[in-house]
């Protein structure tokens, strides 16, 4: 749940339409349920049986907590500096970039984690129940993370691509002379 909230907030702040206050109000509205969503995972992991130190035994495990401690700065990062106007325009605009290549990274980290996951899963599933290497339950759980792996390429392509725009906008009228040559 977590990723998809995390996919529609980078997608609702690019192609939604609307006022920027509307869209970025959408998009810190997204990707404070997801940060919830995922602090709440992280914690009912915490409270389950074996405690605390034992759930960290995977690269799965520690991934998640760089990434639900990334996303937590990230958020709070945007909401002081794009949504409560704390800054001013010009220090707004430096952090612009960073944000954005943050708020990527950790999607793609996001993304990584659950990849791992699965991974972790399938080898549970594989150890503890003797199932062979192309079970079922294989072809699904490769089937999830190719999935994955092809949205979040897709996500961040229409992230990062340029907005489509009208051929007026692109026509420089100062230069008529210059189009009538062509």
């Amino acid at each position: 749940m977590c990723l998809l909230l995390l996919c529609s907030a980078i997608l609702v702040h690019r192609w939604l339409p609307g006022s920027m206050n509307f869209r970025k109000s959408v998009h810190l509205s997204l990707q404070g349920v997801a940060l919830a969503s995922g602090v709440f995972g992280i914690w009912t992991k915490f409270h389950g049986e074996d405690g605390v130190v034992a759930n960290f035994y995977s690269l799965h495990s520690w991934m998640g907590l760089i990434c639900i401690s990334l996303f937590g700065a990230q958020w709070l990062m945007g909401f002081l500096s794009f949504w409560h106007r704390g800054e001013k325009r010009t220090t707004r605009v430096k952090i612009l970039p960073w944000h954005i290549f943050l708020g990527l990274y950790t999607y793609g980290l996001a993304v990584a984690t659950a990849e791992t996951g699965l991974l972790e899963k399938l080898t549970f599933l594989q150890t503890r129940r003797n199932l062979s290497k192309h079970c079922p339950e294989s072809m699904v759980v490769n089937s999830i993370g190719l999935g994955l792996a092809l949205v979040s390429g897709m996500v961040i392509l229409a992230a990062i691509s340029p907005k489509l725009q009208s051929s007026q906008s692109h026509v420089n009228y100062s230069d008529k002379k210059s189009l009538s040559n062509d």
